[in-house]
C-alpha cells in the first residue's frame, strides 16, 4: 500500500512539473508589457460623466483612480469615462436596492 501511495505522489509531482514547463513555453509572444503603465489620476466628477466635457475632481478630495494599462490613457479618456459610469451605476445599485 505504501508503494502505491509513493507511486501516485511521484506521478502527480511529475505531472505538475510537466504542466508548469508546458505553461511557460506557451506564453503568448504578443504580450507587450512595455506599453503598460501604472498611473494614478483624480476621478471624474459624477455630475459631469453624462456630458461631453467630463471634469476631474480636485486632487484634495483623495478620490483617485489607480490605473494599470495602456500608457495613452488620460483621466478623461473615453475608456475612463465608461469605467467610472459603470462604477457609479454599480455603487447606486448597492446603496439603494434592497437586495431581494
Amino acid at each position: 500500500m505504501k508503494r502505491i501511495g509513493s507511486a501516485i505522489s511521484a506521478i502527480v509531482l511529475a505531472g505538475s512539473l510537466v504542466g508548469a514547463a508546458y505553461a511557460q513555453d506557451n506564453t503568448s509572444s504578443n504580450d507587450n508589457f512595455e506599453n503598460y503603465c501604472h498611473q494614478k489620476f483624480p476621478a471624474i466628477r459624477p455630475r459631469t460623466l453624462a456630458g461631453d466635457n467630463p471634469q476631474v475632481k480636485s486632487e484634495n478630495t483623495g478620490d483617485v483612480i489607480d490605473y494599470y494599462g495602456a500608457c495613452n490613457q488620460t483621466p478623461t479618456s473615453q475608456d475612463q469615462v465608461l469605467d467610472q459610469k459603470h462604477e457609479e451605476e454599480f455603487s447606486f445599485g448597492r446603496q439603494y436596492e434592497d437586495g431581494d
